[in-house]
Order: C-alpha cells, then sequence, then structure tokens
C-alpha cells in the first residue's frame, strides 16, 4: 500500500522553536504566530488520520468510480464533461476542517477513459473567519494534455496558477451548457456534508502520490 504523505503546511521545528523562547523575549505578536502554529499542526495530524487519508488503492478506486457514476446520473453537465475530458481524476471524500485557521486533505484517482491512471492527493490551507468541520468531493475534468501535463510539471497543480481551473457546484452548473466550456479543466464539488459555509478550491495543491 502507498504510504501517505503526512501534511507538510507546518514545520514541527518551527512550533517547538516558538514555545521555547522565552516569554519575555516573545512580541505578543509572536505569542498568536506559536498558538496559531500550534492549532495548525494539530489540524494536520487531524487530517492525516481521517478514514479518507487511511484508503488503500482498491478501495479508493472503487469509492472514485463510484462518485464519478453517481455525478454523471445525477447531472447532465457533468456526464457531458465526462464525454469531452481527456482524463478525470476524483477525489470522493475530502475533509476540510478548520478555526481561524482551515485545512483540507483527501486522496483520489485520476482516469482516462475506464482505465486507472494515477493515485493523487489534495491539500489547502485557508485563512479568515471559520469554524467547523465538512466533508465534500470533487471532480477535476482535464479538457486538454497540456492542462493534464500541469499535474507532473514542478511537483504538481495548485489551483489558481497555471491553467485555468473552473469550480462548479451543481447549483452553478445548472446555468451553463457544454457550448459554454472553454477552460483548460474544471473542478465539479459534489456531496458538501457539515457545519462549513462554501467549498473553494483556489490555492489547493494536487499532487501525485510516489513523486
Amino acid at each position: 500500500m502507498q504510504a501517505i504523505p503526512s501534511y507538510r503546511c507546518f514545520s514541527v521545528l518551527a512550533i517547538v522553536a516558538s514555545f521555547l523562547t522565552p516569554a519575555r523575549e516573545r512580541t505578543s505578536l509572536e505569542v498568536v504566530r506559536g498558538w496559531i502554529c500550534a492549532l495548525a499542526g494539530a489540524l494536520g495530524i487531524v487530517l492525516a488520520s481521517t478514514p479518507a487519508a487511511a484508503q488503500g488503492h482498491p478501495e479508493l478506486e472503487a469509492n472514485a468510480r463510484a462518485a464519478l457514476s453517481s455525478l454523471e446520473a445525477q447531472d447532465p453537465l457533468a456526464a457531458a464533461l465526462a464525454r469531452r475530458a481527456v482524463a478525470v481524476l476524483v477525489f470522493p471524500e475530502v475533509t476540510k476542517a478548520g478555526f481561524l485557521i482551515g485545512g483540507e486533505y483527501g486522496n483520489g484517482i485520476m482516469f482516462r477513459g475506464e482505465r486507472f491512471a494515477g493515485h493523487y492527493n489534495t491539500a489547502g490551507v485557508s485563512y479568515g473567519l471559520q469554524a467547523g468541520a465538512q466533508t465534500f468531493g470533487y471532480a477535476l475534468f482535464f479538457m486538454n494534455e497540456r492542462a493534464l501535463q500541469s499535474l507532473d510539471d514542478a511537483g504538481g497543480l495548485q489551483v489558481g496558477v497555471g491553467p485555468s481551473v473552473v469550480v462548479l457546484d451543481q447549483g452553478k452548473a445548472k446555468s451553463l451548457t457544454s457550448e459554454m466550456l472553454t477552460s483548460d479543466a474544471y473542478a465539479f464539488v459534489f456531496g458538501q456534508q457539515g457545519l462549513m459555509a462554501g467549498v473553494g478550491l483556489e490555492g489547493t495543491k494536487i499532487t501525485k502520490l510516489g513523486q
């Protein structure tokens, strides 16, 4: 089984160092930063231990196929995207949680047609007024080879940098037709459950496991 990489966005050494510094030598801003780093590190540990992160290849692939099939059956636009896409990357379950700082993590499978084409993870950090936890899934439809190649360039794809990625949910998709779709890739969010408002993928990093 492919080992799941730990949540890398925060340095454990930096967190420890911030608390070992004598209090009289730290400014209030440094204290706040220390607490934020500690919370973020704890959040990363929690996300890395979720069921989504613990799935093996066979179970994950089965769940990804089922999620994509369900999405196509429920939404004609998703079905049209699947027919036109050169590849589809499906994350059947992504866990997001946070308090001031939010983090998300999940694993997914790439398909070219019906064929398995790779195992990937998605991870992201967000800042601002947020509290709670939720799960959701998303399918990323790559409409051309150039967009797909970006996954292997520079260690992965960051949403919002490089190829144009349009994020859709089942509500927004109702106002679109397949003739209106001209972007490099489309991310279709589905199955939102939890207490956090909305799902945004801006800044999310997608990486192929085993790289």
